[in-house]
């Protein structure tokens, strides 16, 4: 999302809901974080309070999913398929998709994968390596 920082990023989605709900004009990317949003009315009362949620820690461990993380990723994966980036990511999205015939699930397998690939770079601390995004994604198809 345009390398925000984590305050950026969790205004964003504060001030993309709050403007949804009130009827205000969103930018495109406000449109593509609204959509995301509204597959996930879990975390809608969550940015209902930004006083509350801006600073709060989620932590795995304690088993807290961050909703800010998981939104992200959602855009993230949106923009790489609409770029086919890295390349050959859109061909797996539709492979999966063809398997589990919803949208939404085949983006949180996805997801697992992205987050795989993440957290191998930076338990390494190298690059981010697309070998390992395909390795699990093809995992997923089988």
């Amino acid at each position: 999302m345009f390398n925000l920082s984590r305050p950026q990023a969790r205004q964003f989605f504060f001030n993309t809901w709050h403007k949804y709900s009130h009827r205000e004009a969103l930018s495109d990317m406000e449109e593509i974080a609204l959509k995301v949003i509204l597959l996930h009315p879990e975390y809608q009362s969550i940015l209902d309070d930004p006083e509350r949620y801006y600073d709060k820690d989620y932590l795995p461990e304690m088993g807290d999913t961050n909703p800010f993380l998981h939104m992200g990723m959602h855009i993230a994966i949106k923009e790489q398929l609409s770029i086919d980036q890295p390349i050959g990511i859109r061909n797996r999205f539709e492979r999966l998709l063809k398997r589990t015939g919803n949208e939404h699930d085949t983006m949180h397998q996805i997801m697992e994968c992205l987050a795989e690939m993440i957290w191998q770079a930076q338990r390494s601390q190298s690059t981010l390596d697309a070998s390992i995004y395909f390795e699990c994604l093809d995992k997923q198809e089988n």
